[in-house]
This record gives C-alpha cells, structure tokens and sequence, in this order.
C-alpha cells in the first residue's frame, strides 16, 4: 500500500466563546508540507486529465491541431498564492479536521470562466458528526502579513465580516443551496444534500457550520482568531456554529506557485 501523504500539523493554542471555537495549528516538518503540497493540494486545484480533455485529443487529428490543442488545455494562468490557499484549506479541513467534510465539486470547482469562484463563499459542502449532517459555509483568507491579527480580519472584505455575511444573507444561502443542487442530485451526495437542507431549513437558517480559515507563514499567535472569535459570538448565537482555524506553514507563501509548479515539471 502507498504511503499516505500527511500535513502534520498539530494544535498549539484553541479556545472557546460561546458558539464560536478557535483553534491554531502549526506545521513544523517543511519535507512533509512540500509532499503535501506537491502530492495532494497540486491534483486540487489543477486541471487534470478529463472525459472533456480526451474528446478534444480524439479530434485533433493533425500535428497542427495537437499542437493547438495543447496550447488551449494549457491556458488557465498559474495559480495564484490565494487560490493556492483555498485549495489547501480545502484539503487540510478534509484531512485532518474531525467529522467528515464532504466537497461536492471536482478538483476546479466545475470553473466556466477562469477564475470563477463560488457563489459567495471560498467553500460550501458538508459537515458529518455521526448522524448529523450539517450545510458547511466558509470562508478562506492566506495571509503574511506580520501585524496580528492580519488585515484580511477586518473590514469588507475580511472574514468576519464574510462569515457574518453568509449567515444572515439569505439570498446568499439560496444561491449556495442552488449551486450545491446542480452537484448533488444526480451524485452520491444526494442523501447528504437532503439532510443537510432539511435541518437548514427546520431551524429556520441558523442550524449551520461557518468555518473560517487562516493560512498563515507567521509565528503562531491566538490573538490572529482569538478577539475576532468573540466578535463573531456577539452576533451569531447557537444553534449556528462557528470554527475559526489557522494553519501556520514552514514555507513562505510567495514561494508556493514555485513548488507546486516544480510537481508537474
């Protein structure tokens, strides 16, 4: 059996404010975190080899079509640090939090145009604790700036503003759960879909998970999550949940492009 590629990371400072729970998580071991990033993060957030891709290749019947073709496959620019993040959150949230995290979308998030994002969040899927199913919300924010907490807490477009957002806007939620439809009610995540709505919906929108995450390459420090955590618990009270989690990396985030280009070079 081959070896299982790991994060490694392991918890340093968590705490607790009502329905709000922090948590930071640091990884020490930089050979571990290239392999992960390499191995595992790399096949998230690249295209990979699709039905769409061979029925292209079966049409190029030239040397001078094949030679287009691939030209075409490859014209999505590299990924950028925070689209890097995004998809590390994706993985690391899968890997290593408890519960089952299930995303029902592809490695490219089923992208139509460059660059497309979810409908108002960086992440929707599920929750699992046992028998309970939960609609997931979250948010992503990869950051090195030194102040702490980091700017991208704060404001417009910082996360708790964001997290606030998705769990009050109900035309957000509705696009959320209109875009997780179209993936799920011909999918192995059907009976997760109707769980989930059906609890979203007994309990009038509030029963779900808003996870924020921070990608760090900074020292850890509670105070990144710690006072925004409360924040956050002043305004959304039980039964939604809150985790704010930081991951704190051993390499620099400018450097990640590199690596992950380095993997399919």
């Amino acid at each position: 059996m081959a070896n299982v590629v790991t994060l490694g990371s392991r918890v340093v400072y968590s705490g607790n404010e009502q329905s709000v729970h922090w948590e930071g998580r640091v990884v020490n071991n930089e050979e571990q975190f290239r392999s992960y990033m390499q191995e595992v993060v790399q096949p998230r957030i690249s295209d990979v080899e699709s039905l769409f891709d061979s029925t292209l290749r079966g049409l190029a019947t030239t040397g001078m079509a094949t030679e287009f073709l691939e030209k075409l496959l490859k014209a999505l620019p590299n990924p950028q640090s925070w689209e890097i993040g995004e998809a590390l959150a994706e993985c690391a949230l899968r890997d290593e939090m408890g519960g089952q995290i299930c995303w029902p979308w592809n490695t490219v998030r089923d992208r139509r145009t460059p660059r497309a994002s979810l409908p108002g969040a960086d992440l929707v899927g599920f929750y699992c604790e046992e028998e309970n199913i939960f609609l997931l919300i979250g948010e992503v924010k990869t950051s090195s700036d030194t102040r702490t907490p980091p700017g991208v807490m704060y404001g417009g477009s910082g996360m708790v503003w964001q997290l606030e957002n998705s769990a009050t806007s109900l035309d957000i939620q509705f696009a959320l759960l209109k875009w997780l439809h179209a993936r799920c009610h011909l999918s192995s995540y059907h009976d997760i879909y109707q769980k989930a709505v059906t609890r979203y919906l007994e309990s009038e929108g509030k029963e779900l998970l808003l996870m924020g995450v921070l990608i760090r390459d900074t020292t850890p420090n509670e105070l990144d999550l710690k006072n925004r955590g409360a924040a956050l618990a002043v305004q959304l009270k039980d039964p939604t949940r809150i985790e704010l989690i930081a991951w704190y990396l051993p390499l620099f985030i400018a450097d990640w492009p590199a690596l992950l280009q380095e993997a399919v070079s």
